[in-house]
């Protein structure tokens, strides 16, 4: 029996695998779609292929380099504004916003899984991020289907979920417990060093997750 075939945005981080975990529980096939737009933490896509290994899905690579290119005053893409220590409900998180990226990494995927006849799309987005990032609240989420819908009318639209909208991410770390995840592939510090800074904001986040949940923590920090 042929398995349905599920979408993900996939950055190859915390959220990501535990989502392709999710939906492999699910019965689904994976079609895994990774981002390069010029991001400094590029250190993400090997992780990224890592995993995909690991559920023995397709995994793909879309270049977005030239797109980020013309985005500057990140600092997730501009090498001249250092990326921020600290936890992302402070306001310096903000500096690490690049704008409508998941709104662009998600219509990517939407039209690739149309063409591709794939059931849903899926998004990792969950609720520690609303605060920061406009593009991974429920009203984005929202907009997004809206979009999809006529974008797509006539032809095949995947339904588009982000299973943990409304969850934190210490409901995350707990959840990938239970699936087994192997977040011990995953890679979040936006820093992009050798091992995780464990100080800036993802690293802050993940490390709280982590300890929250009660969970083991596989990963290497250097602070």
């Amino acid at each position: 029996m042929t398995r349905p075939l599920a979408v993900l945005a996939f950055s190859g981080g915390m959220d990501s695998t535990t989502l392709a975990a999710h939906y492999d529980a699910q019965g689904y096939d994976l079609l895994l779609l990774s981002f390069n737009y010029g991001q400094r933490h590029n250190r993400e896509l090997t992780s990224a292929r890592l995993v995909a290994g690991h559920f023995d899905a397709e995994h793909h690579v879309v270049d977005l380099t030239t797109v980020g290119a013309l985005m500057p005053g990140s600092a997730l893409t501009d090498a001249t504004v250092a990326v921020p220590d600290g936890h992302y409900a402070e306001e310096s998180m903000r500096v690490t916003v690049v704008p409508n990226r998941n709104a662009i990494m998600a219509n990517v995927a939407i039209g690739i899984a149309s063409a591709r006849g794939a059931q849903l799309v899926a998004l990792g987005i969950h609720a520690g991020d609303h605060a920061i990032y406009p593009d991974c609240r429920p009203e984005f989420l929202d907009a997004l289907r809206t979009c999809a819908t006529r974008a797509l009318d006539g032809f095949t639209v995947p339904r588009i979920e982000a299973p943990f909208v409304r969850h934190s991410k210490t409901w995350i770390a707990s959840h990938a417990a239970d699936l087994d995840a192997p977040l011990h592939l995953s890679w979040s510090c936006y820093k992009g060093g050798e091992v995780h800074c464990g100080t800036c904001g993802t690293c802050t986040e993940r490390k709280e997750a982590f300890e929250n949940a009660g969970v083991y923590d596989p990963t290497d920090y250097a602070a």
